[in-house]
């Protein structure tokens, strides 16, 4: 079962399957819209409260960033126009740049800026680092804030440049002002589109409009970085939770683009000669097994490890990805060909045994307590990476409560604390891209049960690492901090890893613009 649980049935039903796509019909007239597939539902719309990948895009179409990465994550002024530093390195004066509106109207100032910086570094792993090395953040005049270092931290644009989850995405100060731990309720945004609230259906339908007041940067565009172009008058989100009925109208023509295509399903929309079938992303993306540090049996480092060794990631790359053209395996928990990618500590990673899982937790003492595991069926990616692990813990002598919801009820779900029993949970699976986890800042990483991610693992050891490599002064002593790190979350069994593989993309010929990016962008894309 585990070996190939690929969704063949999809590709003998792909062409059986009749169209009923009335309600995405061309619209008439000369507005131009570029209809997209996405690869979850939009459910969250407050990309600070939540790291989903789903309102990251929804918030890079709306808001906009003071600083962005280009193509080979160097930061480069997005939102800023001039800024320098004092030589001491401590004292960091930004300005705006002319012309910054927000959807209302109103002009985009410091106190929007320093209002909406500090309720992100009270969720973000990045964030909170650079607050924690921050003496003062204050405006000088309505375009000039001065940001003041406590000490060294040699990460200031990376961290306010950040190109994925948790994105430091400009807000109006009375909305920043919201409890970080509280969703947003107004989205008045910052960036080339406007969501448009009242044609919003969960489950169905996102529609943005392009904002006519919004102001491109003259630079060419690299990833997140240069001018944010808005080719298109309307941008429409269309979810399909089935994705045979989602193939079938990209190949009708009914929609322009498929974000995220099951490698099952890309050969044969590649036989398309009108659509093209493409890897976007040149790091790809890392599976996780996301283990609760605070509920039994996983608040037990040993029975964390002990599930850990189970773990084959062969195993789950063959039955959630399938062709090995998309996917191999990798033991560092930095993504296979960065710089910092290491293998120190990974042996548990490296058992693949169900067998030595077995004996490991035999010898915890663990009691039977059930694994209540979230499995998200409307993401094939993340519900075959469940059944894998539910049936390789079971085989090591695990209770496992299987419990299905969709992608969007599990995002928000995760957020609880609360026992099993009231709503909590024990095991969830995710992927972060290559670019969320390319070095220790990155969230997931964090071993501050207050302040981190989601699973809140307690590891003091492994926060103070974090920081040391916040104020590292060489890539040498960078690249040495960092594989401490990755010792540590090895011991404490902070998640599993289940290997690293590369999404395509599917997408009408008529669609040009498309930015090769780690993260989908809908700027600069037009439907000719």
């Amino acid at each position: 079962m585990i070996h190939r649980m690929k969704r063949r049935h999809l590709l003998a039903a792909a062409l059986a399957v009749p169209l009923a796509f009335g309600a995405l019909a061309k619209d008439a007239g000369a507005e131009s819209v570029l209809r997209v597939i996405p690869h979850a539902d939009l459910k969250n719309l407050d990309p600070i409260w939540t790291t989903a990948y789903i309102s990251r895009n929804h918030g890079y179409l709306i808001y906009d960033t003071l600083f962005a990465m280009d193509e080979n994550f160097v930061p480069h002024p997005q939102m800023v126009d001039t800024w320098d530093t004092s030589e001491d390195g401590l004292v960091w004066t930004f300005t705006l740049r002319d012309g910054l509106k927000f959807h209302d109207g109103a002009p985009v100032t410091s106190a929007d800026v320093i209002a909406s910086l500090e309720r992100w570094g009270k969720r973000d792993g990045m964030g909170q680092q650079l607050f924690a090395n921050t003496a003062s953040l204050e405006a000088k005049d309505d375009k000039t804030f001065v940001l003041t270092l406590s000490g060294p931290y040699g990460l200031v644009l990376e961290s306010i440049g950040k190109i994925s989850s948790n994105v430091p995405f400009i807000m109006p100060a009375r909305v920043a002002a919201t409890d970080p731990f509280e969703q947003i309720t107004d989205f008045t945004g910052s960036g080339p589109f406007v969501f448009q609230s009242d044609e919003w259906v969960p489950g169905s339908t996102v529609v943005y409009t392009k904002f006519a007041d919004y102001v491109p940067r003259d630079e060419p565009v690299s990833a997140a970085s240069g001018g944010k172009v808005a080719k298109v008058d309307k941008v429409i989100w269309t979810y399909f939770p089935d994705q045979t009925t989602a193939m079938n109208a990209l190949m009708a023509g009914e929609v322009d683009f498929f974000e995220q295509p099951s490698p099952d399903l890309a050969p044969l929309i590649a036989t398309n000669p009108d659509i093209t079938v493409e890897i976007n992303d040149p790091l790809g993306g890392i599976g996780f097994a996301r283990f609760n540090h605070l509920l039994p049996p996983f608040d037990d480092a040993d029975v964390r490890r002990a599930a850990i060794m189970a773990m084959n990631q062969e195993d789950y790359m063959a039955a959630a990805v399938g062709d090995p053209v998309y996917w191999r395996t990798c033991y560092s928990v930095y993504p296979c060909g960065t710089p910092l990618e290491n293998e120190a500590g990974s042996e548990v990673m490296k058992t693949a045994s169900v067998e030595a899982a077995k004996e490991a937790l035999a010898k915890t003492g663990y009691d039977g307590t059930p694994v209540v595991i979230m499995q998200p069926t409307d993401i094939p990616l993340l519900s075959a990476f469940s059944l894998v692990t539910a049936e390789k813990l079971r085989n090591a002598g695990f209770t496992v409560d299987m419990q299905a919801m969709d992608w969007s009820t599990l995002t928000s779900r995760r957020a609880s604390r609360e026992p099993v029993e009231n709503g909590g949970w024990n095991l969830f699976h995710t992927w972060w891209i290559g670019a969320d986890v390319i070095d220790p800042m990155a969230i997931a990483f964090s071993g501050n049960p207050d302040a981190g991610w989601f699973g809140w693992a307690q590891d003091a050891e492994l926060e103070e690492a974090r920081s040391a490599f916040a104020r590292a002064a060489t890539p040498e002593e960078r690249k040495e901090i960092a594989a401490k790190v990755q010792e540590r979350l090895w011991a404490i069994g902070a998640s599993g890893q289940l290997g690293q593989f590369f999404s395509p993309v599917a997408y009408r010929n008529n669609v040009t613009g498309l930015i090769k990016s780690p993260v989908q962008f809908f700027w600069n894309i037009a439907v000719e």
